[in-house]
């Protein structure tokens, strides 16, 4: 039996997983087709899995519980470490929060018109959206794990009909059909790897679980094998429902979360199969939001403390919300973009900080009880891995590699 921290803990970093990423993910792999998506998939689970654990190995030497990441990068590099890692953080926060928002106030505008009410204006439901939601963030991580485990229910709920409602309208054809192109394979990349960006809770979940080296692992194992089950599943029944073209006209037509909530509806031809979509998109935007946010507070907190800034909550609910929120407000139709740059950025800090980090870590405490396997030729592989990720989207830009959604 986990222990209660423990299992609060992997819901959180479940919640925070299963977020705007895996609803863009039908309309970003629209042209890989099903099976290198489920290629795709579990490649990146096991190179994020990987160095969610290797941050486990390098919190093993943090002077304090609460020690944020940019915190260790200065122990181990110096002034220059914290500035990489903070800028890269709080870069690749405000993205995942600003698409988070804009999805959110996008679920939020389509409702009153699925209830038979007047639309509700874009920004007005995108501040809805960040204000409601934001409050559970400022109360901390005990409000966040108290909330998430109340919604990761009602989404698993929404979640287990919505495919109860689809798997039997799967087409093999559909699932069988090859690439458009090859290369939207790579291209896809580095969206996909913001589906499995738990890591920017780490210092948050270190601790609440005060340090403990065994239920660190347990957490990151578990609460990563869910969104890899929910992921393979869903890519199930989107690919096997909707066709390569139609995939293509929804993306023609409106390339939002909303647009995938009306094509479902209309692909089922049912309103209220459309609305469960709309229900369970909502929660796993909610439920990733809340982490996503909390990882920002950290990051500031971490930031303000270091620097003798005033790190109380108002100040840190100001400049956690604010920069997203504008984004938000005023590039309402960013939502892929604002998480194609965040997986450029997730790169980074998700697996090139870490493998940084474990290999100053081994050459200065190389007696550490826990190690994570593979010895430096993981890492170095899996830092070749990063640069790729991490060229990818200006490949795309320039031209050389297709672009999977607009």
């Amino acid at each position: 039996m986990l222990k209660n921290k423990t299992f609060g803990s992997a819901l959180i970093i479940a919640g925070t997983t299963i977020g705007a990423g895996m609803l863009a993910m039908p309309l970003t792999s629209a042209g890989m087709g099903f099976g290198y998506t489920i290629l795709l998939l579990v490649g990146l689970w096991t190179l994020l899995v990987y160095s969610g654990l290797l941050f486990v190995e390098v919190y093993q030497t943090a002077d304090q519980l609460n020690d944020g990441v940019a915190t260790l990068a200065e122990k181990y590099f110096g002034v220059p470490g914290r500035i990489l890692a903070t800028f890269s953080l709080l870069v690749l926060l405000y993205a995942l929060s600003a698409a988070y928002i804009t999805g959110g106030g996008s679920l939020l505008s389509g409702l009153p018109t699925a209830l038979g009410m007047e639309v509700l204006p874009l920004k007005t439901s995108i501040i809805i959206f960040t204000v409601v939601l934001g409050s559970f963030v400022v109360i901390g991580t005990k409000g966040v794990d108290g909330i998430t485990r109340l919604l990761f229910i009602g989404k698993l709920l929404a979640f287990a009909f919505v495919l109860f409602m689809m798997l039997p309208k799967v087409v093999t054809d559909n699932l069988m059909a090859l690439p458009l192109d090859y290369a939207f394979v790579i291209s896809a990349a580095p969206i996909f790897f913001t589906s499995f960006g738990f890591h920017v809770i780490m210092a948050s979940i270190n601790s609440y679980l005060d340090g403990n080296v065994a239920q660190f692992r347990k957490a990151i194992l578990i609460g990563t094998a869910i969104p890899l089950i929910a992921y393979l599943v869903w890519q199930l029944a989107t690919h096997g429902v909707l066709s390569q073209s139609e995939f293509i006209r929804i993306l023609q037509a409106e390339p939002t979360l909303n647009g995938l909530v009306n094509a479902v509806r209309e692909i089922t031809g049912s309103n209220i199969m459309g609305e469960v979509v709309r229900i369970f998109s909502a929660l796993a935007l909610i439920t990733s939001f809340l982490g996503v946010m909390l990882g920002v507070f950290e990051g500031l907190g971490d930031l303000f403390k270091r620097y003798h800034l005033p790190h109380n909550r108002l100040s840190l609910t100001l400049a956690a919300f604010l920069p997203p929120l504008v984004f938000a407000l005023f590039y309402p139709k960013g939502f892929i973009t604002a998480l194609s740059y965040a997986g450029l950025l997730c790169a980074f800090y998700c697996l090139i900080l870490p493998i940084g980090l474990a290999w100053r870590t081994r050459q200065k405490n190389p007696q550490l009880a826990y190690r994570v396997m593979g010895g430096n030729i993981a890492l170095v592989f899996a830092l070749m891995i990063g640069i790729v990720i991490m060229v990818i989207p200006f490949l795309i830009q320039t031209g050389y590699l297709p672009t999977v959604a607009s």
